[in-house]
C-alpha cells in the first residue's frame, strides 16, 4: 500500500495529452502539438559548446548541493543587474529544473495548519505540492475581465494569520497574463502586514511583449520574504537540460540546499557551466526566438478570434493563449478531446490548470507559423 500522502499528489495533464497525441502519431495520424510548453527551437550553439567544453574540462563529478560557487556567483550577478537588487552567491540555489525550488520551498515552509494562496488557473504543480505538504491550498481566481490578473480586494479577503505563503506567477502559465505594478505593490503590502512569504515564479521574465517585466524584486523591502524562481528552460530553449535556480534569504537557501542533498545531491556540473554561458554569452538567438514568439502570438490570437465560438485576449507574456470557448457550446474537456480526436490538434482543457479554467483552452504557440495556420484551419473545420 502507498503512503496516504501520495493521494494528495497531482500531475501535469500536458504530459498525458502528449502521450495520447504520440500514440495517435504512432498509428499514422498527423497531430499538431499545441499542448506542451516547450520552445521548439534548438539550444543556442554557444551554450552547447560551453557544455561540451565543460565535459572535456572535467565537470563530470559531484559539486556542492547549492551549486558550483562560480555558477552561483554569475547567477547572483545576473539577478543583481537584471532586477536592480543586490544578490550574493549565498542567496542562490541551483537546481535540476525550476520545479525543485517550488517543491523544496513549500516543503521547507508549509505544513499542517498553514494556508498557501496560489493562482487559479495556474501551473498545476502549485496546488499539487501544497496539498502534498499537508497545507491548505487556497486559490485566488485569475479573471479574464482583468486580463487574467486577480482582484486585489478578493486577495485581501483570502490572506489571514494562517497564510504562510503566496505564490505568484508573471508572466503566467497558462493565461499569458502579466501582473502590474499595482498588483505587486498590493501583494507586498499584504505580505508585510501578515508576515507572509512570497514565491515569485518569474521563469517567463524574458517573454514580455509589451511593456517591462514587473518583478517582486522591484520592491527591495520584499527581498527578505521573497523566493525568486528563475530558470533557463524557456528563455534559452533548455528544457531538457534541467536547469533552474532560486534566489532567497540565506537561512532559507541553506535549508533548500539541505533538501537537495537529501534528494538529488546536486545539479549536473556541466549543465551549470552551460547556464553560465547562457547568461554571460551572446543573447542574439534568444532575442530572435522572442521576436518569433511575438509574431506567432499575433497569428494565433487573430486566427482564434476569427473562429465562431472563440474569444481570445492578446497575452502580454509567455508563449500561451487562453481563449474563452464558451461560445462553442462545449465545456473545456469536451473541446480538448474533440479537437484532438477529430482535428488532430492537441491543446489543453482549461480545467487542467484548476477549477477556474473551465470555459477555456490553453494553446502553446511554441510551434511554427505554418503549423499554427494549419491548426487554425483544422479547428475551424471541426467546429
Amino acid at each position: 500500500m502507498l503512503a496516504e500522502r501520495m493521494n494528495r499528489l497531482g500531475t501535469e495533464t500536458a504530459f498525458e495529452v502528449l502521450a495520447r497525441a504520440k500514440a495517435m502519431e504512432a498509428e499514422g495520424r498527423e497531430v499538431i502539438h499545441l499542448e506542451i510548453g516547450e520552445p521548439d527551437f534548438d539550444t543556442p550553439a554557444n551554450i552547447i559548446d560551453a557544455a561540451v567544453n565543460a565535459l572535456k574540462g572535467g565537470y563530470t563529478h559531484y559539486v556542492p548541493s547549492a551549486g558550483i560557487p562560480e555558477a552561483r556567483k554569475i547567477f547572483a550577478e545576473f539577478i543583481t543587474k537584471d532586477r536592480g537588487v543586490e544578490v550574493k552567491p549565498e542567496n542562490v540555489v541551483i537546481t535540476p529544473g525550476a520545479k525543485p525550488i517550488l517543491f523544496f520551498s513549500i516543503l521547507a515552509l508549509c505544513g499542517r495548519g498553514d494556508e498557501v494562496i496560489y493562482p487559479n488557473p495556474g501551473f498545476p504543480i502549485y496546488e499539487s505540492v501544497i496539498n502534498f505538504s499537508g497545507a491548505k491550498s487556497v486559490p485566488i481566481p485569475l479573471r479574464e475581465e482583468k486580463a487574467f490578473s486577480f482582484d486585489l480586494d478578493e486577495l485581501r479577503e483570502l490572506v489571514n494569520e494562517k497564510t504562510k505563503l503566496m505564490i505568484i506567477n508573471s508572466p503566467q502559465n497558462p493565461t499569458g497574463g502579466v501582473l502590474t505594478s499595482d498588483d505587486m505593490k498590493g501583494i507586498a503590502e499584504l505580505a508585510a502586514k501578515y508576515d507572509v512569504w512570497v514565491l515569485s515564479d518569474e521563469v517567463y521574465s524574458k517573454m514580455v511583449y509589451e511593456g517591462k517585466h514587473v518583478s517582486m524584486y522591484d520592491y527591495p523591502e520584499m527581498k527578505d520574504r521573497t523566493i525568486l524562481l528563475e530558470g533557463h528552460s524557456k528563455t534559452y530553449a533548455m528544457t531538457g537540460w534541467r536547469l533552474g535556480y532560486g534566489v532567497m534569504p540565506v537561512p532559507l537557501a541553506e535549508q533548500i540546499a539541505k533538501l537537495q542533498t537529501n534528494s538529488n545531491s546536486c545539479t549536473a556540473a556541466f549543465t551549470q557551466m552551460a547556464g553560465v554561458e547562457a547568461l554571460t554569452g551572446p543573447q542574439d538567438e534568444s532575442r530572435r526566438m522572442m521576436a518569433e514568439f511575438k509574431a506567432r502570438r499575433d497569428l494565433i490570437v487573430d486566427g482564434l478570434n476569427a473562429i465562431p465560438g472563440f474569444k481570445c485576449l492578446r497575452p502580454k507574456g509567455s508563449f500561451y493563449v487562453f481563449p474563452n470557448i464558451t461560445g462553442t457550446g462545449m465545456n473545456s474537456k469536451q473541446l480538448e478531446e474533440h479537437l484532438l480526436e477529430k482535428g488532430g490538434v492537441a491543446g489543453l482543457s482549461g480545467t487542467s490548470f484548476g477549477e477556474y479554467g473551465e470555459g477555456y483552452l490553453r494553446f502553446s504557440y511554441a510551434n511554427s507559423q505554418e503549423n499554427i495556420k494549419k491548426a487554425l484551419e483544422r479547428i475551424r473545420e471541426v467546429l
